[in-house]
């Protein structure tokens, strides 16, 4: 049974016209790309090999022709449209009053075998920036904990009470509580705070281990909360803290600059349906616990991606899933080398896939259902390009193409450069229009410096993971359950050996690909290059990436830094600055359990 339909931010007729409008658009391009590749391939007849060639494609375009138009579109709003933000988020001036907060907020942080000094530094910078608002009162703070390591475990417990020791009277605010279990993973462990304790509470934030937010942005998604009821859930839009990686500053530079426009476009017609990253966002707790509990899947195994399924419950129920599409102080942290990037991207993987099963869901609505599918397609495409590849070097093998139309497949191969490129392209002229945009970048030689880093790194980090998850697809119908385990988070170098034992695979394919398309067409084999390249330079890319030598000098020097580096908030100078008086005792360790909570 599901909650009252809501009465709506929008119009819904505007918003079925957006969406039809959007979807029109795409069907257009997604066509006559498929009749343009067609037309090359067919110019002298059809082989198996043509075949496959087009079918791969048409598997593969898709989230780059909505890539593209989600991209043009949000710049469209954000420098053309009068007031793009009342059009895309009509909620969003409700955070921006000053009006004091009512409501009680838990902010739950999940983990699992994590270093817990780093974690709970974080989380006591959030307080801290929290408290000086003068609304702190009204937050408590759960550290809820799946550790199976019992030395990690032993290191919560000391440090958590740390914590608490330094906070003093604050401390009735902070709670601990572990699971002996791991049931459900990070969904089972939200689930469980839920049913033991979420009765106190209007919402809650989740957090993930490298989760940072300042408390302007916590209090303007509670006050936007409260203003509008039929809100289930208020995505953040969540960005890159600086980092001492050269590898996670190349990559979240160019993240951070195509995710505004991006999001803005996909915003403008996803609206009530939009996205659920899991962490960095408000969740309303009542219709969360009552409507949001996952379906188990097939042999009993449970939901890793959680979040997305879980927005669409939410939607099922009747409530408005929101993102809140500018920039503020919410933050996270990326990969610090390569092969923990690929590591990240197999587990979403492994997640997404599992979406098949649930798109039979009952009562989902059709965006929600749109929603999952584009998850899946997030990932399913990898293959169709990695097939894409190897077959485009085989066909001069098989084929006579000296009759083939060059000119218009590399004017077709160079368009989809561009729309592989498309959000990262809107994001820097996004930059560059903004007043102030380029100096908060450092200047435009740094802008200029760290976008040509990022667009060359991009294709090495794309060939690469794109054939990881090729790999991945192909033996997951032969692996059992995955589990969820602790990541990497802090910048460090990576050993030849275990590099090379990662990449080899993606390095052979590569250089199998290359040697086919320099023996049977040399010309080929260098249009290719921006999609080949990266397989067998990920290997040197991926030492030199996670060098702390390069790491410093790209700190030093500002390259591919984000704004919080020229300009810090506070919220980062709280997170530097000692948290614990070193005056403080050791404190005993608290006990835990799945039964036991400090208080």
């Amino acid at each position: 049974m599901s909650a009252a339909a809501p009465a709506g931010l929008q119009n819904r007729s505007e918003l079925f016209r957006r969406r039809l409008l959007v979807a029109a658009i795409d069907a257009a391009v997604y066509v006559a790309l498929l009749i343009w590749l067609a037309d090359i391939l067919g110019q002298d007849g059809w082989s198996v090999i043509d075949a496959a060639i087009l079918l791969c494609f048409a598997i593969a375009a898709p989230w780059s022709v909505l890539g593209v138009s989600n991209a043009i579109l949000g710049f469209w709003l954000l420098h053309f449209h009068p007031r793009p933000l009342d059009s895309v988020a009509p909620f969003a001036r409700a955070g921006d009053t000053r009006r004091r907060i009512r409501t009680r907020t838990a902010v739950t942080l999940t983990i699992r075998n994590e270093d817990a000094a780093r974690v709970l530094t974080r989380l006591a910078a959030m307080k801290a920036d929290l408290d000086a608002t003068g609304e702190g009162a009204l937050f408590d703070w759960f550290v809820l904990s799946d550790t199976t390591d019992p030395r990690i475990s032993a290191q919560e417990e000391t440090e958590f009470a740390r914590w608490r020791a330094a906070e003093g009277a604050e401390a009735t605010r902070l709670h601990y509580r572990r699971r002996s279990d791991n049931i459900g993973y990070k969904a089972g462990n939200i689930r469980d705070f839920c049913e033991r304790f979420g009765g106190a509470y209007e919402f809650m934030i989740p957090l993930d281990a490298d989760s940072l937010m300042d408390g302007e942005t916590i209090l303007r998604l509670v006050r936007i909360g409260e203003a509008y009821p039929r809100i289930g859930i208020i995505q953040s839009l969540v960005v890159g803290a600086p980092s001492r990686s050269a590898f996670a500053r190349a990559f979240q530079f160019g993240m951070r600059a195509g995710m505004r426009s991006y999001t803005m476009g996909a915003a403008w017609w996803g609206a009530d349906c939009g996205p659920f990253w899991g962490h960095n966002a408000l969740v309303r707790i009542a219709p969360f616990a009552a409507y949001c509990d996952l379906p188990r899947l097939s042999g009993e195994r449970h939901i890793l991606s959680h979040d997305q399924i879980e927005a669409a419950l939410m939607r099922r129920a009747g409530y408005e899933v929101r993102v809140l599409p500018v920039e503020s102080g919410s933050y996270e942290e990326n990969p610090p080398t390569l092969l923990e990037f690929m590591r990240r991207d197999l587990r979403w993987c492994r997640g997404n896939m599992q979406y098949w099963e649930l798109l039979s869901l009952p009562g989902l609505l059709p965006m929600s259902r749109f929603q999952l599918i584009w998850a899946i397609s997030m990932f399913i495409g990898a293959p169709a390009w990695t097939a894409i590849i190897l077959l485009g070097a085989l066909l001069p093998l098989v084929e006579d193409v000296s009759r083939f139309p060059s000119g218009s497949a590399a004017a077709l191969y160079l368009l989809f450069l561009g729309f592989y490129l498309a959000p990262k392209l809107a994001g820097y002229a996004d930059i560059a229009l903004t007043p102030g945009g380029v100096r908060r970048y450092g200047g435009a030689v740094r802008l200029l410096l760290g976008a040509a880093l990022e667009i060359v790194f991009s294709f090495i980090i794309g060939a690469v993971t794109t054939f990881g998850v090729t790999v991945l697809l192909a033996r997951l119908p032969f692996e059992g359950e995955a589990g969820w385990s602790g990541q990497s988070r802090d910048a460090h170098g990576l050993g030849a050996w275990e590099t090379a034992r990662a990449l080899w695979p993606a390095f052979a394919f590569g250089a199998l690909v290359l040697a086919i398309a320099g023996f049977s067409a040399p010309s080929l084999a260098l249009w290719s290059a921006p999609l080949t390249f990266g397989y067998v330079a990920a290997f040197p890319f991926a030492l030199a990436s996670a060098w702390p030598h390069l790491g410093a000098w790209f700190t030093q020097a500002g390259l591919c830094g984000v704004p919080e580096e020229f300009a810090p908030p506070p919220i980062f100078a709280r997170l530097r600055a000692p948290q614990r008086r070193e005056a403080t005792p050791e404190p005993r360790a608290i006990a835990s359990s799945d039964e036991r909570i400090s208080a």
